[in-house]
């Protein structure tokens, strides 16, 4: 099948999230029936965090005291020893995933030559580096996530790309812009030191490099330090265990054919879990799934690239749906004036009347295809369409009717602790060999494993302890030449690359703006970070609906936070027009300095 224009637009979820008809009544409840619905969302978020109100402080990603072993690479487990390095680049890269490779294509077009890519992996690729578990594929359209495929002269070979496929269209742009040239892997960046003298930036590693650079790029990316739930008892497990993000194939087999004679627990129900399971359903002796939220299991409707839709592909065709994209759902004059007619009120009254009757055909859904009247009242989301990632299967529901595979629902309590025979919840100890942990990732933290101390010995994180601070989530003041992507304060778009895209972009810009004055640095003013806060505090909070959220990594797991820490919610159209418009202000932007 090809991927018409019926295909590509956003479906049911797109009216969940607010493109409503005012005028279609038909099937529309009494405000009562929605209400009712509305109470049950703020029950179960009351639960979770009856159990769990320490907010984010109840995962762990800092791994000694017998727990280093699931930071590890699990996939080139021998380090190459080499000399440390004391040279000097003119951009270099902290992080080898899409963040750096589309930002390094445009500066490759700029003319930047001397670029460095500094990982902490073993090859480039960032998540899909990592994230190897079985099942592992984009959740989003490939043909709008994986990115450069004009440039590559590409068309991903699935409408969702599967993981190896994603991993070596990453490997296949390093070699293109010649980024593998001055790159550095399993090497972690431990400080990012600024020198005013100098005018450059002092990189130090995990591997003895005191390296130098002009600019530096945090593209690290929002989620790549893996995390634990803090379970008493994870290092005392007898049995074998690991983080999805660092999968064991040595121990389940290349296509898990190890597993048929082992009970495995997999604790978290997220997006990854949701992958996995049905490749470890298949496989495992016993499976034990355990679920503190459910999440909402959506239609995925995959299929081969049609070949001859793809021969038929003119240049520019990802461009033209990345800007379908950014200009958004377009209405007509007679919907506008039918939306018009109604208060804000009634606005939000009907978009989430909406939501909730796609979150009750999700439920719907699950009952039709669970069969165990209780195993599938389990799986039922109560929360908000958006409260937490929505994920797309359709063998993950259809893996709870297997006889080897048992769902365990914590209620929103989670796992008790974890003994040496494995996990336990309610008094019930399940004894297992295998432990697999799907409890994500830290989420948009700058300075993952690094410290980054700017002007005036200041440590980014210490700027940001009365507030994130920055102008369009990259450029922070006091901070010269360094460039943060996929962080807060930036748009939100489910796809990341679209994202990554126009961040990359306008660094592009940034750099060529200074290589061509020949400036030796360059600041963002305090009185441009200081409007870009007050944007980004402007357009949060115009609802309660993220508080009133079920816990989960989109609402820092249910804690207060400060208005400004977060994302700009203006919309991502207007925020691609700042980044556009940014381009013929950036001598008001920047203090910029001569060598």
């Amino acid at each position: 099948m090809g991927e018409t224009a019926e295909s590509t637009k956003k479906e049911v979820a797109t009216s969940a999230l607010g493109d409503f008809s005012p005028t279609d009544t038909k099937n529309q409840q009494p405000q009562e029936y929605y209400d009712k619905i509305k109470q049950r969302f703020a029950d179960e978020r009351d639960l979770r965090l009856k159990y769990r109100p320490e907010g984010t402080k109840q995962f762990n990603s800092e791994f000694d005291g017998g727990l280093e072993r699931f930071g590890e690479d699990s996939y080139t487990r021998e380090v190459k020893p080499r000399e440390g390095m004391t040279d000097t680049v003119e951009v270099l890269f902290i992080g080898g995933g899409f963040s750096a490779l589309l930002t390094a294509s445009k500066l490759r077009d700029k003319g930047v030559e001397k670029i460095r890519i500094v990982e902490r992996g073993a090859d480039v690729g960032g998540t899909w580096y990592w994230n190897r578990y079985p099942g592992a594929a984009c959740d989003v359209v490939s043909y709008d996530y994986l990115p450069l495929l004009d440039e590559m002269d590409y068309v991903p070979r699935e409408r969702y790309a599967k993981a190896p496929e994603i991993f070596e269209h990453c490997q296949n742009i390093a070699k293109q812009y010649d980024l593998y040239k001055l790159a550095v892997f399993q090497t972690t960046v431990t400080q990012t030191l600024w020198h005013e003298e100098e005018q450059l930036w002092h990189i130090k590693t995990d591997r003895g490099d005191h390296m130098k650079a002009k600019f530096v790029i945090c593209a690290n990316g929002p989620m790549s330090k893996p995390k634990l739930a803090r379970f008493n008892g994870i290092e005392k497990f007898k049995g074998h265990s690991f983080h999805t993000g660092r999968w064991d194939y040595d121990y389940c087999g290349d296509n898990l054919e190890n597993l048929p004679d082992k009970k495995v627990a997999i604790i978290g129900t997220g997006a990854t879990a949701v992958q996995a399971v049905p490749k470890l359903a298949e496989q495992a002796k016993e499976l034990y799934v355990f679920q503190r939220t459910p999440s909402a299991i959506d239609i995925r409707k995959d299929w081969p690239t049609d070949p001859n839709w793809a021969r038929k592909l003119k240049p520019g065709w990802q461009a033209k749906r990345r800007q379908k994209t950014i200009d958004g759902p377009q209405m007509t004059e007679e919907q506008l004036a039918k939306r018009s007619e109604f208060s804000k009120e009634e606005k939000l009254r009907r978009q989430e009347n909406a939501n909730i009757d796609y979150m009750m055909w999700l439920h719907k859904r699950v009952e039709a295809i669970v069969d165990d009247k209780d195993t599938a009242d389990s799986l039922k989301p109560w929360y908000m369409f958006m409260c937490k990632r929505p994920c797309f299967h359709e063998d993950y529901l259809p893996a709870f009717n297997k006889p080897n595979v048992h769902l365990v629902d914590t209620r929103g309590q989670g796992v008790s602790e974890i003994t040496e025979a494995g996990p336990v919840f309610d008094g019930e100890l399940y004894d297992v060999d295998l432990i697999i942990y799907a409890t994500g990732f830290e989420v948009q933290k700058t300075g993952i494993y690094n410290q980054i101390v700017g002007q005036n010995d200041k440590e980014i994180n210490d700027y940001y302890s009365d507030g994130i601070r920055t102008l369009f989530g990259i450029h922070s003041h006091g901070y010269p030449n360094l460039y943060i992507m996929a962080g807060y304060q930036a748009s939100f778009q489910f796809n990341i690359t679209d994202v990554l895209s126009v961040q990359g972009g306008h660094i592009a810009e940034c750099i060529d703006y200074a290589r061509k004055n020949e400036y030796s640095s360059i600041e963002i003013t305090p009185e441009i970070e200081n409007w870009w806060v007050e944007e980004v505090i402007n357009h949060r909070g115009k609802t309660n609906r993220n508080k009133e959220c079920t816990p989960g990594y989109y609402n820092f797991e249910g804690e207060d936070n400060r208005r400004q820490d977060g994302t700009y919610n203006g919309g991502f159209k207007r925020y691609t027009e700042f980044l556009d418009e940014s381009k013929d202000k950036l001598d008001e932007m920047f203090i910029a300095k001569k060598a």
